[in-house]
């Protein structure tokens, strides 16, 4: 009896621990090259090398200057994507594009997850995009953020963004602030050059629970 009751608990963590397994990840970013992404840049002359870099710590560093995007070569439909982001010197403009569609231009159709210091987690509305919550008029519409959460800067902060069908859902540094409605189920993600000096790292998505 002793022995059966000793294989059922056995049995029960077994499966306990099966149903909370971490989710997989699939990492967009592998920490040694950018041979997964695609680049562009506003002006042509200017070599992508000097705007989109790894930098000694093994994290993507983005110029800013000039404006453009570096975007994953395929297209996603439902994920959770996380990125961790901090400024290098000041406090400048950036972001993370969900549901990034052709044609490679500066700005391409897509909806920004801000990272602007002072305004990460506002949507931007680029190339056309359309969202269901707020009239899209004008070159950039925006919806703002419920809150503030960022960090000081200089520090690091973490992006988690969920794209299923058309909403889309954020977080910054663990705190919801922002959801939409938009036209498309898949689409490329890109980061923006758009400012001053950015890092990344920690970038990936798992799928959507």
């Amino acid at each position: 009896m002793k022995t059966r009751f000793t294989l059922l608990a056995i049995a029960f963590a077994m499966l306990l621990g099966s149903c909370t397994k971490a989710p997989e990840k699939t990492y967009l970013f592998n920490g040694r090259d950018l041979n997964n992404w695609v680049f562009a840049l506003e002006n042509n002359s200017v070599l992508t090398t000097d705007v989109y870099k790894i930098n000694k710590d093994g994290n993507i560093l983005i110029e800013g200057k000039p404006f453009g995007y570096m975007r994953t070569e395929q297209k996603y439909g439902d994920y959770k994507l996380h990125v961790e982001w901090r400024w290098v010197g000041e406090g400048s403009n950036s972001g993370i594009f969900q549901r990034v569609q052709d044609p490679d231009n500066v700005w391409p159709e897509a909806i920004e997850y801000q990272l602007c210091s002072g305004k990460a987690g506002d949507y931007v509305m680029l190339g056309g995009a359309k969202i269901s919550e707020v009239e899209c008029v004008g070159d950039f519409p925006v919806k703002e953020r419920s809150a503030d959460a960022e960090n000081p800067v200089g520090e690091w902060n973490t992006a988690e963004i969920i794209c299923q069908g058309k909403t889309i859902t954020s977080y910054v540094n663990g705190k919801l602030l922002n959801k939409c409605t938009g036209e498309h189920t898949d689409g490329y993600i890109a980061l923006q050059s758009e400012g001053g000096p950015i890092e990344f790292r920690n970038i990936y998505i798992t799928e959507v629970e």
